[in-house]
């Protein structure tokens, strides 16, 4: 049984003006996102993908082409789609709490506490609401940010190199916290990374993105069970053939 399609991204194209110049950095991009998925899209820096999810996120709105989620097309920003950055992004003088809050915009003071202590718990920061961001360490710092991002309860949360700030450990950690997350919520997430390994270990699915233009160069279905082993041949395989991509960029 075939999920259904979620968000739809037809015929994208994006172009910048620099030094007078037309520059394209997006070209007929084609992307069919099924509610709950996990998606997850790799490419090098300058290919687009972060451009992309600016503009699923509404953040861009000069493109041609057709962006919708739910059968709506996107206009501009919302509280439907939440966003979490490489940098936390946290306001430095505000608790956690107030952070939270802060992104919060609808509601009574007893749903907001509700909905803040529920997400605090999601994300195993209970006991953190008074720290402030500083107080926080780098890990802990991203999964309030996420945590925010999740409190309006979005039906898609857009993923820009989330762990990229992170030492190589906690970055693991996080993969699975976030793995966690998304199986307990479902929300259907989009991911950008550099990291291949990365992709699989958390994507139903991989994009693979090509660039100058950015374009779509093939996509690979994760058939793999979950929790995943990064040390399994299918895993390993997977992980070969999508580094192939790549390969055979460069040379």
């Amino acid at each position: 049984m075939m999920k259904k399609e979620h968000l739809v991204v037809a015929k994208l194209n994006k172009t910048y003006q620099t030094d007078g110049q037309e520059v394209s950095v997006l070209e007929d991009i084609f992307l069919h996102v099924a509610q709950h998925e996990f998606l997850s899209i790799v490419g090098a820096s300058g290919c687009g993908k972060s451009t992309l999810l600016r503009i699923i996120g509404g953040l861009d709105t000069e493109y041609e082409g057709m962006v919708t989620l739910g059968g709506k097309k996107i206009l501009g920003a919302g509280l439907d789609r939440g966003i979490v950055f490489q940098e936390h992004r946290l306001l430095p003088w505000l608790t956690v709490q107030e952070n939270m809050e802060f992104a919060l915009q609808e509601g009574s003071p007893e749903q907001k506490k509700e909905l803040i202590a529920e997400h605090l718990e999601m994300v195993g920061l209970v006991g953190f609401e008074k720290a402030y961001p500083s107080q926080l360490s780098g890990g802990m710092a991203q999964r309030v940010a996420i945590a925010r991002a999740l409190v309006n309860k979005p039906d898609i949360l857009l993923l820009d190199e989330p762990f990229g700030a992170l030492d190589a450990l906690t970055r693991l950690k996080m993969q699975k916290e976030m793995l966690s997350i998304w199986e307990k919520g479902k929300t259907t997430m989009i991911m950008v990374t550099h990291d291949i390994e990365e992709a699989v270990f958390l994507g139903s699915r991989v994009v693979v993105m090509s660039d100058r233009p950015g374009t779509i160069k093939k996509e690979f279905v994760v058939d793999l069970p979950r929790p995943r082993n990064r040390s399994d041949a299918a895993f390993l395989q997977l992980r070969k053939k999508i580094y192939q991509e790549f390969r055979e960029d460069l040379t």
